[in-house]
């Protein structure tokens, strides 16, 4: 009688399979390396001077309020290394050249409150977030950041047709009346926040940034995303974008306590195309990528230089305001 054969058990792994697992997987890792852009190392961005935060800005009651989508919150970096955190206090291993450049240092009596949530648009912004924010004492000053309408933009990644709010794909006609009715949302959020303190606030609202660094191909999202979920063409992204940041600048030129921080401009050419030195973005002294895989967020390094561009706006405006000495 021959011998039978073994049973395999279901947990009965071959050393076949097991090479062609591990075959595949080496080159799904090569294919991202070799198409994936660089992030780099070190501190990315503009340099802040230290001298104005030599010393305090104010002995009043301040608020700190982080308002708006996941920009705000810091998805896609460690706790503590997003934007707004890193305007509060110098996470560990901070880049040396940005210690004690923080509103804590320069604001002892500094309250924090962050409402902002992941994947929230303009509308969700206006509806549910400003209703949390309390109106406050006469003697508390507000400092609130703000980066709202870039989910408007993204969202649905095409899956579903254009509507307002989730405006990804939307041919020109649509997308400027979807543009007009975020400035309307902006300009009631801008309003609504500024009620809320009675003594006073500075708003710094964000621009929308590019992953495309100004091509428009937003489709060619990262490589491995495009495995499983290739995004749609948009021909009418770019001047989409375009509208949204311009209804942002409008809408805070119209109020003197509204200042802007130019996002779109701080992560240009930081982006898809970061690599490419025809791109009249391109950054030879550190060509490297600053958003985080999901296309919608910074990473790290760009959270970095967002912090920084934030900071360079509020020491324009907030010492002065807040009666700090020349």
């Amino acid at each position: 009688m021959p011998p039978s054969k073994p049973r395999l058990h279901w947990y009965t792994v071959r050393p076949g399979f097991v090479a062609t697992v591990c075959v595949a997987l080496l080159g799904l890792w090569l294919f991202y390396r070799h198409y994936h852009p660089p992030v780099g190392s070190g501190p990315a961005g503009a340099p802040v001077p230290a001298e104005p935060f030599a010393r305090p800005w104010s002995q009043r009651q301040v608020m700190v309020v982080g308002v708006g989508d996941s920009v705000v919150v810091g998805f896609g970096a460690r706790r503590g290394y997003g934007v707004f955190d890193r305007l509060v206090s110098n996470p560990p291993d901070d880049a040396g050249d940005m210690a004690g450049k923080t509103l804590s240092r320069v604001l002892p009596k500094l309250a924090v409150v962050k409402i902002a949530n992941n994947s929230t648009s303009s509308g969700d912004h206006l509806r549910y977030q400003l209703p949390l924010l309390q109106k406050q004492a006469s003697d508390v000053f507000g400092i609130v950041v703000v980066s709202t309408g870039g989910i408007d933009l993204i969202h649905d990644y095409g899956d579903k047709p254009p509507r307002d709010e989730a405006v990804y794909g939307a041919p020109w006609p649509d997308a400027e009346r979807y543009a007009a009715a975020f400035r309307q949302r902006l300009e009631a959020l801008l309003d609504g926040l500024a009620s809320r303190f009675p003594g006073g606030s500075e708003i710094f609202v964000a621009t929308i940034f590019d992953p495309t660094d100004g091509v428009g191909d937003i489709d060619h999202v990262d490589p491995v995303l495009r495995l499983w979920k290739p995004l749609p063409l948009w021909p009418d992204g770019l001047r989409t974008l375009a509208a949204f940041n311009t209804h942002i600048r409008e809408a805070a030129a119209a109020r003197p306590h509204v200042h802007v921080v130019d996002v779109h401009g701080t992560l240009l050419g930081h982006g898809l195309h970061c690599r490419d030195a025809r791109n009249p973005s391109y950054h030879p002294d550190d060509p490297t990528y600053w958003l985080y895989f999901n296309l919608e967020d910074p990473n790290e390094r760009g959270y970095d230089a967002l912090r920084r561009a934030f900071l360079l706006e509020m020491v324009k405006v907030l010492p002065e305001r807040l009666g700090a000495p020349a």
